[in-house]
Protein backbone atom coordinates (compact mmCIF):
# COMPACT_ATOMS: atom_id res chain seq x y z
CA UNK A 1 0.00 0.00 0.00
CA UNK A 2 1.44 3.50 -1.29
CA UNK A 3 1.86 5.98 1.74
CA UNK A 4 -0.05 8.76 0.90
CA UNK A 5 1.34 12.32 0.59
CA UNK A 6 0.13 15.80 0.99
CA UNK A 7 2.52 18.98 0.32
CA UNK A 8 2.05 22.20 2.18
CA UNK A 9 2.84 25.87 0.60
CA UNK A 10 2.49 29.29 2.03
CA UNK A 11 5.05 31.77 2.99
CA UNK A 12 6.32 35.42 3.72
CA UNK A 13 4.77 35.96 7.02
CA UNK A 14 4.15 33.94 10.14
CA UNK A 15 0.28 34.37 9.66
CA UNK A 16 0.53 32.53 5.95
CA UNK A 17 2.37 29.40 7.95
CA UNK A 18 0.33 29.33 11.23
CA UNK A 19 -2.41 27.16 9.63
CA UNK A 20 -0.45 24.63 8.15
CA UNK A 21 1.33 24.37 11.36
CA UNK A 22 -2.00 23.79 12.71
CA UNK A 23 -3.11 20.97 10.29
CA UNK A 24 0.56 19.13 9.86
CA UNK A 25 0.07 17.52 13.35
CA UNK A 26 -2.83 15.81 12.18
CA UNK A 27 -1.68 14.29 9.07
CA UNK A 28 1.82 12.83 10.53
CA UNK A 29 -0.49 11.29 13.03
CA UNK A 30 -2.46 9.84 10.28
CA UNK A 31 0.59 7.96 9.01
CA UNK A 32 0.90 10.60 5.74
CA UNK A 33 4.23 11.86 4.18
CA UNK A 34 3.96 15.41 4.51
CA UNK A 35 6.43 17.71 2.83
CA UNK A 36 6.00 21.26 2.83
CA UNK A 37 7.26 24.16 -0.48
CA UNK A 38 8.68 27.28 0.15
CA UNK A 39 11.06 30.50 -0.37
CA UNK A 40 14.30 30.07 0.03
CA UNK A 41 15.13 32.74 2.77
CA UNK A 42 11.67 32.97 3.70
CA UNK A 43 10.09 32.64 7.97
CA UNK A 44 8.41 29.43 6.39
CA UNK A 45 11.65 27.58 5.98
CA UNK A 46 12.83 28.60 9.76
CA UNK A 47 9.34 27.57 10.81
CA UNK A 48 8.96 24.26 8.89
CA UNK A 49 12.62 23.49 9.69
CA UNK A 50 12.37 23.12 13.41
CA UNK A 51 9.40 20.63 12.57
CA UNK A 52 11.87 17.89 11.89
CA UNK A 53 9.44 15.48 10.53
CA UNK A 54 8.84 17.62 7.38
CA UNK A 55 10.81 17.47 3.86
CA UNK A 56 11.14 21.06 2.84
CA UNK A 57 12.35 21.86 -0.91
CA UNK A 58 12.78 25.48 -1.28
CA UNK A 59 12.08 27.28 -4.79
CA UNK A 60 12.72 30.50 -6.32
CA UNK A 61 9.78 32.82 -6.17
CA UNK A 62 8.72 36.65 -6.75
CA UNK A 63 6.80 39.07 -4.81
CA UNK A 64 3.39 40.18 -6.02
CA UNK A 65 3.50 43.97 -5.23
CA UNK A 66 0.43 46.40 -6.05
CA UNK A 67 2.31 49.24 -6.19
CA UNK A 68 5.21 50.07 -8.40
CA UNK A 69 8.61 48.77 -7.78
CA UNK A 70 11.56 47.94 -10.22
CA UNK A 71 11.18 44.63 -8.71
CA UNK A 72 8.24 44.21 -10.49
CA UNK A 73 10.12 43.80 -13.81
CA UNK A 74 12.44 40.91 -12.37
CA UNK A 75 9.83 39.17 -10.53
CA UNK A 76 7.37 37.10 -12.96
CA UNK A 77 10.62 35.87 -14.25
CA UNK A 78 11.29 34.12 -10.85
CA UNK A 79 7.72 33.23 -10.75
CA UNK A 80 7.49 31.14 -13.85
CA UNK A 81 11.23 29.73 -12.31
CA UNK A 82 9.49 28.87 -9.38
CA UNK A 83 6.46 27.73 -11.12
CA UNK A 84 9.02 25.17 -12.94
CA UNK A 85 10.70 24.09 -9.59
CA UNK A 86 7.42 23.00 -8.44
CA UNK A 87 6.08 21.43 -10.97
CA UNK A 88 8.82 19.16 -11.98
CA UNK A 89 9.13 18.77 -7.72
CA UNK A 90 5.14 17.77 -7.51
CA UNK A 91 5.51 15.48 -10.56
CA UNK A 92 8.27 13.43 -9.40
CA UNK A 93 6.97 13.42 -5.46
CA UNK A 94 3.62 12.59 -6.67
CA UNK A 95 1.33 14.34 -3.72
CA UNK A 96 -2.31 13.46 -3.31
CA UNK A 97 -3.08 16.78 -2.63
CA UNK A 98 -2.05 20.46 -2.20
CA UNK A 99 -2.97 22.52 0.70
CA UNK A 100 -2.27 26.46 0.08
CA UNK A 101 -2.29 28.80 2.84
CA UNK A 102 -1.14 31.76 0.23
CA UNK A 103 1.40 34.45 0.19
CA UNK A 104 3.79 34.38 -2.74
CA UNK A 105 5.52 31.61 -2.76
CA UNK A 106 2.25 29.62 -3.38
CA UNK A 107 1.31 30.91 -6.29
CA UNK A 108 3.94 28.51 -8.17
CA UNK A 109 2.93 25.84 -6.19
CA UNK A 110 -0.36 25.65 -6.81
CA UNK A 111 0.08 26.42 -10.46
CA UNK A 112 2.98 23.17 -10.62
CA UNK A 113 0.25 21.04 -8.99
CA UNK A 114 -2.72 21.93 -11.23
CA UNK A 115 -0.29 21.36 -14.02
CA UNK A 116 0.12 17.86 -12.91
CA UNK A 117 -3.65 17.39 -11.83
CA UNK A 118 -2.90 17.46 -8.31
CA UNK A 119 -6.60 19.24 -6.40
CA UNK A 120 -5.53 21.99 -4.63
CA UNK A 121 -7.05 23.20 -1.62
CA UNK A 122 -6.80 26.58 -0.78
CA UNK A 123 -7.26 28.58 2.92
CA UNK A 124 -8.03 31.73 3.21
CA UNK A 125 -7.77 33.78 6.56
CA UNK A 126 -9.19 37.30 5.94
CA UNK A 127 -12.64 38.61 5.75
CA UNK A 128 -11.25 39.59 1.46
CA UNK A 129 -8.58 37.53 -0.07
CA UNK A 130 -5.52 38.45 -1.28
CA UNK A 131 -3.70 38.61 -4.20
CA UNK A 132 -2.28 35.46 -4.37
CA UNK A 133 -4.85 33.52 -3.42
CA UNK A 134 -7.18 35.56 -6.15
CA UNK A 135 -4.69 34.58 -8.29
CA UNK A 136 -4.60 30.55 -7.08
CA UNK A 137 -8.42 30.73 -6.83
CA UNK A 138 -9.44 29.15 -10.63
CA UNK A 139 -6.75 26.52 -10.15
CA UNK A 140 -8.11 25.25 -6.85
CA UNK A 141 -10.86 22.48 -6.20
CA UNK A 142 -12.16 23.83 -2.76
CA UNK A 143 -11.35 27.23 -1.02
CA UNK A 144 -12.13 27.25 3.02
CA UNK A 145 -12.71 30.39 4.17
CA UNK A 146 -12.20 31.60 8.11
CA UNK A 147 -15.31 34.14 7.95
CA UNK A 148 -18.73 33.40 6.47
CA UNK A 149 -18.75 36.80 4.88
CA UNK A 150 -15.89 35.54 2.96
CA UNK A 151 -18.31 33.65 0.21
CA UNK A 152 -20.12 36.41 -0.77
CA UNK A 153 -16.45 38.49 -2.03
CA UNK A 154 -15.38 35.25 -4.20
CA UNK A 155 -18.43 34.67 -6.28
CA UNK A 156 -17.66 30.99 -6.60
CA UNK A 157 -19.45 27.87 -5.50
CA UNK A 158 -16.33 26.28 -4.35
CA UNK A 159 -16.20 28.25 -0.49
CA UNK A 160 -16.13 26.29 2.47
CA UNK A 161 -16.88 27.74 5.38
CA UNK A 162 -14.68 26.21 8.46
CA UNK A 163 -13.94 28.63 10.87
CA UNK A 164 -10.63 29.69 12.65
CA UNK A 165 -7.88 27.04 13.11
CA UNK A 166 -5.76 27.35 16.11
CA UNK A 167 -2.24 25.99 16.60
CA UNK A 168 -2.69 23.50 19.22
CA UNK A 169 0.05 23.61 20.95
CA UNK A 170 -1.06 27.22 21.89
CA UNK A 171 -3.43 26.11 24.69
CA UNK A 172 -0.74 24.00 26.05
CA UNK A 173 1.56 26.75 27.58
CA UNK A 174 1.94 27.44 31.22
CA UNK A 175 2.09 31.09 33.05
CA UNK A 176 4.65 30.17 35.08
CA UNK A 177 7.48 28.88 32.32
CA UNK A 178 6.25 32.42 30.74
CA UNK A 179 7.16 34.14 33.86
CA UNK A 180 10.47 32.32 34.62
CA UNK A 181 11.23 32.88 30.73
CA UNK A 182 10.61 36.94 30.97
CA UNK A 183 11.87 37.18 34.93
CA UNK A 184 10.35 40.42 35.58
CA UNK A 185 11.33 41.54 39.14
CA UNK A 186 8.16 42.90 40.02
CA UNK A 187 6.04 39.05 38.93
CA UNK A 188 2.61 40.47 40.28
CA UNK A 189 2.03 43.05 37.60
CA UNK A 190 -0.19 42.36 34.77
CA UNK A 191 1.36 41.30 31.60
CA UNK A 192 0.80 43.29 28.15
CA UNK A 193 2.34 41.71 25.23
CA UNK A 194 2.83 43.63 22.03
CA UNK A 195 3.39 42.33 18.71
CA UNK A 196 3.52 44.00 15.18
CA UNK A 197 3.31 41.06 13.31
CA UNK A 198 6.24 38.83 12.25
CA UNK A 199 8.23 41.35 10.51
CA UNK A 200 7.93 44.31 13.36
CA UNK A 201 5.77 47.59 13.33
CA UNK A 202 8.51 49.98 13.35
CA UNK A 203 5.49 52.65 14.25
CA UNK A 204 3.87 50.49 16.86
CA UNK A 205 7.61 49.90 18.23
CA UNK A 206 8.59 53.73 18.38
CA UNK A 207 5.27 54.46 20.05
CA UNK A 208 5.09 51.67 22.95
CA UNK A 209 8.78 52.65 23.50
CA UNK A 210 7.84 56.26 23.99
CA UNK A 211 5.24 55.18 26.17
CA UNK A 212 7.25 52.60 28.24
CA UNK A 213 7.94 55.09 31.59
CA UNK A 214 4.57 55.30 32.10
CA UNK A 215 3.06 51.82 31.23
CA UNK A 216 5.76 50.35 33.17
CA UNK A 217 4.69 51.57 36.15
CA UNK A 218 1.55 49.17 35.49
CA UNK A 219 2.37 46.80 33.32
CA UNK A 220 5.01 44.53 32.28
CA UNK A 221 5.81 44.30 28.83
CA UNK A 222 6.47 41.56 26.59
CA UNK A 223 7.70 43.07 23.09
CA UNK A 224 7.98 41.07 19.79
CA UNK A 225 9.55 44.45 17.81
CA UNK A 226 10.26 42.18 15.18
CA UNK A 227 14.00 41.04 13.04
CA UNK A 228 16.57 43.88 13.44
CA UNK A 229 14.36 45.90 15.19
CA UNK A 230 15.95 45.63 18.88
CA UNK A 231 16.54 48.88 21.10
CA UNK A 232 19.79 47.81 23.00
CA UNK A 233 20.02 51.54 24.78
CA UNK A 234 16.53 50.78 26.83
CA UNK A 235 17.06 49.65 30.22
CA UNK A 236 13.45 49.25 32.00
CA UNK A 237 12.48 46.42 34.31
CA UNK A 238 9.25 46.10 33.51
CA UNK A 239 10.30 45.46 29.46
CA UNK A 240 11.12 42.80 27.61
CA UNK A 241 11.96 42.77 24.01
CA UNK A 242 12.09 40.07 21.24
CA UNK A 243 12.98 40.08 17.45
CA UNK A 244 10.43 36.70 17.52
CA UNK A 245 9.03 33.95 20.16
CA UNK A 246 8.29 29.94 18.19
CA UNK A 247 9.30 27.48 21.02
CA UNK A 248 8.29 29.81 24.20
CA UNK A 249 5.15 31.35 22.64
CA UNK A 250 2.42 29.33 24.68
CA UNK A 251 3.70 30.27 27.74
CA UNK A 252 4.36 33.93 27.41
CA UNK A 253 0.68 33.98 26.39
CA UNK A 254 -0.67 31.90 28.95
CA UNK A 255 1.03 34.39 31.13
CA UNK A 256 -0.21 37.63 28.81
CA UNK A 257 -3.36 39.68 30.06
CA UNK A 258 -3.90 41.76 27.48
CA UNK A 259 -2.67 41.56 24.04
CA UNK A 260 -1.51 44.57 21.73
CA UNK A 261 -1.49 43.63 17.64
CA UNK A 262 -2.17 44.22 14.44
CA UNK A 263 -5.14 42.45 12.86
CA UNK A 264 -4.25 39.68 10.75
CA UNK A 265 -6.95 36.99 10.92
CA UNK A 266 -4.53 34.18 12.14
CA UNK A 267 -3.28 35.89 14.92
CA UNK A 268 -6.41 37.77 16.06
CA UNK A 269 -8.28 34.49 16.24
CA UNK A 270 -5.58 32.93 18.08
CA UNK A 271 -6.06 35.38 20.64
CA UNK A 272 -9.56 35.10 21.14
CA UNK A 273 -9.49 30.88 21.30
CA UNK A 274 -7.31 32.02 24.76
CA UNK A 275 -9.43 34.57 25.51
CA UNK A 276 -7.20 37.37 25.80
CA UNK A 277 -8.61 41.10 25.34
CA UNK A 278 -7.20 42.80 22.48
CA UNK A 279 -6.19 46.45 21.51
CA UNK A 280 -5.98 46.08 17.55
CA UNK A 281 -3.87 48.55 15.43
CA UNK A 282 -4.80 47.51 11.77
CA UNK A 283 -2.88 48.47 9.17
CA UNK A 284 -3.82 51.21 6.83
CA UNK A 285 -5.71 51.20 3.41
CA UNK A 286 -1.99 52.46 1.91
CA UNK A 287 -0.20 49.77 3.44
CA UNK A 288 -2.64 46.81 2.80
CA UNK A 289 -5.42 46.37 0.57
CA UNK A 290 -7.65 47.04 3.65
CA UNK A 291 -8.22 43.29 5.00
CA UNK A 292 -6.85 43.92 8.53
CA UNK A 293 -9.20 46.94 8.72
CA UNK A 294 -12.24 44.62 7.93
CA UNK A 295 -11.13 41.97 10.53
CA UNK A 296 -10.65 44.45 13.06
CA UNK A 297 -13.97 45.90 12.82
CA UNK A 298 -15.86 42.57 12.57
CA UNK A 299 -14.13 41.62 15.81
CA UNK A 300 -14.76 44.96 17.26
CA UNK A 301 -18.60 44.72 16.39
CA UNK A 302 -18.14 41.38 18.36
CA UNK A 303 -17.15 42.77 21.89
CA UNK A 304 -13.94 41.26 21.65
CA UNK A 305 -11.59 44.41 21.00
CA UNK A 306 -10.66 47.60 21.13
CA UNK A 307 -9.66 49.51 17.70
CA UNK A 308 -7.04 52.21 17.47
CA UNK A 309 -6.46 53.35 13.89
CA UNK A 310 -2.70 54.19 12.90
CA UNK A 311 -3.53 57.82 11.64
CA UNK A 312 -4.57 58.38 15.55
CA UNK A 313 -2.03 56.41 17.29
CA UNK A 314 0.60 58.23 19.43
CA UNK A 315 2.26 57.65 22.57
CA UNK A 316 -0.34 59.32 24.23
CA UNK A 317 -3.54 57.56 22.66
CA UNK A 318 -1.65 54.44 22.54
CA UNK A 319 -1.20 54.97 26.64
CA UNK A 320 -4.77 55.33 26.99
CA UNK A 321 -6.66 53.14 25.20
CA UNK A 322 -4.07 50.58 26.89
CA UNK A 323 -5.40 51.31 30.19
CA UNK A 324 -9.00 51.65 28.79
CA UNK A 325 -8.51 48.01 27.51
CA UNK A 326 -7.25 47.16 30.96
CA UNK A 327 -9.93 48.57 32.94
CA UNK A 328 -12.83 46.66 31.04
CA UNK A 329 -11.09 43.42 30.48
CA UNK A 330 -13.72 41.57 32.01
CA UNK A 331 -16.54 42.29 29.43
CA UNK A 332 -14.12 41.11 26.30
CA UNK A 333 -13.35 37.79 27.92
CA UNK A 334 -16.89 37.08 28.84
CA UNK A 335 -17.82 38.37 24.77
CA UNK A 336 -15.20 35.74 24.33
CA UNK A 337 -16.50 33.52 26.61
CA UNK A 338 -19.97 33.30 24.64
CA UNK A 339 -18.08 32.58 21.70
CA UNK A 340 -18.72 29.32 19.76
CA UNK A 341 -15.66 28.08 18.57
CA UNK A 342 -15.87 25.37 15.73
CA UNK A 343 -13.65 22.60 15.02
CA UNK A 344 -12.00 24.17 11.89
CA UNK A 345 -8.95 21.69 11.97
CA UNK A 346 -11.62 18.38 11.86
CA UNK A 347 -13.77 20.20 8.80
CA UNK A 348 -10.03 21.23 7.00
CA UNK A 349 -8.36 17.66 7.41
CA UNK A 350 -11.87 15.66 6.49
CA UNK A 351 -12.03 17.82 3.34
CA UNK A 352 -8.58 17.22 2.55
CA UNK A 353 -9.01 13.40 2.71
CA UNK A 354 -12.24 13.93 0.71
CA UNK A 355 -10.62 15.64 -2.42
CA UNK A 356 -7.48 13.97 -2.21
CA UNK A 357 -6.82 11.69 -5.48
Amino acid sequence: MNLRKIVFTGGGSSGHVAVNLALIPHFLQAGWSVEYIGSETGIEKQLISALGKVNYYAIKTGKLRRYFDWQNLKDPFKVVKGAYQAYRYIRANKPDVVFSKGGFVSVPVVLGAWLNKVPVIIHESDITPGLANKLCIPFASRICTTFPETGAHLKTDKTVYVGALIRPELKDGRARKGKDFCSFKEADKPVLLVMGGSLGSKTINRNLRESLAELGQTYNIVHLCGKGQLDASINNPAYRQYEYINEQLPDVLAMTDMVISRAGANSIFEFLSLRKPMLLIPLTQNQSRGDQLLNAESFRKSGFCEVLLEEQLTALTLTAAIHQLFHGRMRYIDNMNDHQQEDAAGAVVGLIFQIAR
